[in-house]
């Protein structure tokens, strides 16, 4: 059952996307929600038909919905097959239920990505300027598959050498993308998980002495942003 709120002039929008932040997210809105004792809502927007999403973000949608419904959220709303910028139909929804708040997570795009597309907070101020924003980080400790620990997450690049990709802790020129690394404990070498964003999508892959070791998943990536900006 959804409480009765007290006040009507204050109301959060929590923007979820691909990836398991969308929970760390949504109990960061429904804290906020209880503290101002307003409405809380929350957005997932995709550009795949419902009936199109892979089995993981199927998952992740049904983890939402059932939060949502847990926490005593006012709507779970869901816009998929979309074919506008994110951005817009934010606005779009922020407009619907007079949200004041939005809050969002924080992307880790790459400095080339900044310059040719511009920050995708940039576009959110221009599109929605009346609403404050509260902006979450990734988070910073994770578990392997395994159950394996790791390091607090740092913001490292990937570089191209010949056939490979390196992480890099300094960024330059000939950086390609930015992510987090996770260090796996107890080993002397750069052995991990690089976890980055990519459209909307979090993509995490496995570290070896430095190196990627799924090179194609980084080339996929980096082969749709270069086809967006030909």
């Amino acid at each position: 059952m959804k409480k009765i709120r007290g006040r009507m002039d204050e109301s959060i929008l929590v923007c979820v996307f691909y990836g398991p932040n969308g929970e760390r997210l949504i109990k960061r809105g429904i804290k906020l929600a209880n503290m101002l004792d307003c409405p809380l809502y929350i957005l997932t927007v995709d550009a795949l038909p419902y009936d199109e999403f892979d089995t993981e973000k199927s998952a992740y949608v049904e983890k939402w919905g059932e939060l949502a419904e847990e926490l005593g959220a006012e709507e779970f709303v869901i816009r998929d097959n979309e074919k506008r910028p994110p951005a817009k139909v934010i606005a779009e929804v922020a407009n619907q239920f007079n949200i004041t708040q939005i809050i969002i997570g924080q992307t880790a795009r790459s400095r080339w990505e900044e310059i040719t597309k511009g920050s995708f907070m940039n576009v959110l101020l221009r599109e929605i300027p009346f609403v404050d924003f509260h902006v979450v980080s990734v988070a910073r400790t994770v578990k392997g598959n395994d159950g394996d620990d790791f390091e607090k997450g740092v913001r490292c690049y990937l570089v191209q050498e010949g056939e490979k990709y390196k992480i890099h802790f300094s960024q330059t020129k000939d950086c390609q993308i930015e992510g987090i690394f996770f260090k796996e404990i107890g080993t002397d070498f750069n052995n991990g998980i690089f976890k980055f964003m990519e459209n909307n999508k979090l993509h995490q892959v496995e570290v070896l002495d430095n190196y990627i070791q799924d090179t194609d998943e980084i080339e996929g990536c980096i082969k749709k942003e270069l086809a967006k900006l030909s």
